[in-house]
């Protein structure tokens, strides 16, 4: 008994003195009376930077502000004219001599400092993080606390074309680096009270910005609270851009296939947020997530809306066609040359025979090792700079390819192959990295089980797509689960006048978009043959 007594003693007395530190080092850190001493703490919380400038400004006698700022993280104009020029412009009439120190930074904001984001805090981890976003901290003397003015403004790149979804009609504007400005240009299209964007920060190091954006009302709570439950899980040093955000959110990691996609539009993303989804807006990075996500939207561009239905339909159809030639054409080509002879028309089989005679490889590893090559151009002529990567690529599967086929190396069928392989992967750039790995599955079942194997491949693959989920929502909807009202913006685009209801699994919270009966006709007429 007293012997438990007495390790209880020893526990109370170890808490009471760790509680006694924790209070020393609390009072340690934080604001004091003495700015000397304050932007000794503020300089040695950042490590002393070399960019960290201070001020110290004369307003009447014997008052003094201190201003302190990272050089490279503020806007410098807008500092002097916003701060530094009004406190510096303060005469001996002033009647700020009597004030106490925290009213006189209150009277600075108010009336000097001509800023609208201004905020008192007595906190030096929050100035310490708002220096580190680019604000500027002022300090005066007998004042535990600072006057935070939001000065940020690097420079940024402007605002110009999407590199990776170029369209003839539309808008011609893409996403940049700074949050700010995408925000901005995602206003402009949806200009309603019920766009809301909630912002955090993730990164224990980069405290990198995150603006989950989504409308108010349209989108179903409960996948705006999954959204921020997953990226409040994310527990990592930095966020340097929003694939490192996509990885750590999707739900199914070891497919190959998306379930979240990206864009540079923001006209894109403003009809995924109609249509009741969320957008990841990430500070740094010109590409936006947009979740959840299906597999027909990697067929569908911007531009397809912009133009006539009828030949945005016939080009959704050759993306799918093109997307099953870049994976399946190679496998094809081996199982038909190596296992079933019988079923190549006979003068075609001739020829592919007479071009094949003399090379030194089968049909398998003819096929890898050019896909391998191409592989190799490509990635060449991507890492390369601009203006050598395009000559490169061009330059070198043509001298590659007709060198080869003089040599005897490959025969000329297996280039063709290859080629039309290449150019279709091309036409369904979000699915291009996808091509390219299903593209080596087919080849290798092909090589074992000839067309057997490439059916089999087709089931397994169709099966795992079957079973992913993006948020909860089927990845093969609406094929599966089937839903007719959503088939009209899938393999075809019908009519925007006839996409009345929004996407059954996705929109469910507000179904209807538009009025019914919007169909244009001609003017009526009457009787005598002239217009009502």
């Amino acid at each position: 008994m007293i012997k438990q007594l007495m390790q209880k003693l020893r526990l109370a007395n170890l808490l009471r003195q760790d509680s006694t530190k924790s209070e020393q080092a609390d009072q340690a850190w934080s604001f004091t009376e003495d700015p000397n001493q304050n932007i000794k703490l503020l300089s040695e919380a950042i490590g002393n930077s070399m960019d960290l400038r201070t001020k110290l400004l004369s307003l009447v006698k014997g008052q003094h502000v201190a201003v302190l700022y990272l050089e490279s993280m503020v806007n410098s104009a807008s500092l002097q004219d916003n701060v530094i020029r009004p406190l510096q412009s303060e005469t001996e009439d002033k009647a700020i001599l009597s004030l106490s120190p925290r009213v006189l930074l209150e009277t600075l904001a108010t009336q000097f400092i001509t800023l609208g984001d201004l905020n008192l805090t007595d906190s030096l981890t929050k100035a310490v993080e708002a220096l580190l976003a680019g604000q500027t901290v002022l300090l005066v003397k007998g004042f535990a606390g600072a006057l935070l003015a939001d000065t940020a403004g690097p420079k940024v790149r402007n605002i110009e074309p999407p590199q990776t979804e170029v369209v003839v009609r539309g808008a011609h504007e893409g996403f940049v680096e700074e949050l700010v400005t995408n925000v901005s240009l995602l206003r402009r299209r949806l200009r309603t009270a019920e766009l809301t964007l909630d912002c955090l920060r993730l990164g224990s190091y980069s405290q990198t910005t995150v603006a989950i954006a989504y409308l108010r009302g349209l989108t179903n709570p409960k996948l705006v609270e999954e959204v921020k439950r997953r990226l409040k899980g994310i527990k990592i040093d930095a966020i340097l851009e929003s694939g490192y955000v996509e990885q750590f959110i999707e739900d199914h990691p070891f497919s190959p296939f998306p379930t979240v996609s990206n864009t540079e539009r923001p006209d894109v993303v403003a009809a995924k947020l109609l249509e009741g989804r969320v957008a990841i807006i990430v500070d740094g990075s010109p590409f936006t997530l947009v979740v959840p996500t299906l597999l027909v939207e990697a067929f569908q561009n911007a531009e397809d809306y912009f133009s006539r239905p009828w030949y945005a339909s016939m080009i959704r159809m050759v993306r799918y066609i093109a997307f099953a030639i870049s994976v399946l054409t190679p496998a094809v080509y081996v199982a038909l040359v190596t296992f079933h002879q019988e079923v190549i028309p006979t003068p075609l089989l001739i020829t592919v025979a007479a071009a094949a005679e003399g090379t030194p490889l089968p049909s398998f590893p003819e096929a890898f090792s050019m896909s391998l090559v191409f592989e190799i151009l490509r990635e060449a002529g991507v890492r390369m700079p601009r203006a050598l990567g395009q000559a490169v690529s061009i330059v070198g599967t043509l001298v590659i390819g007709q060198a080869a086929i003089q040599a005897g190396v490959v025969g000329a069928p297996i280039v063709i192959a290859i080629s039309i392989t290449a150019l279709a992967s091309f036409v369904v750039l979000p699915l291009a990295d996808v091509s390219a790995l299903l593209r080596v599955f087919f080849l290798f079942l092909a090589a074992v089980l000839g067309l057997v194997g490439v059916l089999f491949g087709v089931i397994f693959i169709v099966t795992h797509l079957a079973s992913l989920r993006s948020f909860g929502v089927p990845f093969l909807s609406p094929f599966a689960p089937l839903t007719p009202a959503d088939l009209k913006d899938t393999v075809v685009r019908a009519p925007l006048w006839s996409m009345v209801t929004r996407p059954r699994l996705i929109g469910w919270h507000d179904p209807k978009r538009m009025e019914f009966r919007l169909q244009p006709s001609p003017p009526d007429e009457d009787e005598g043959g002239e217009s009502t």
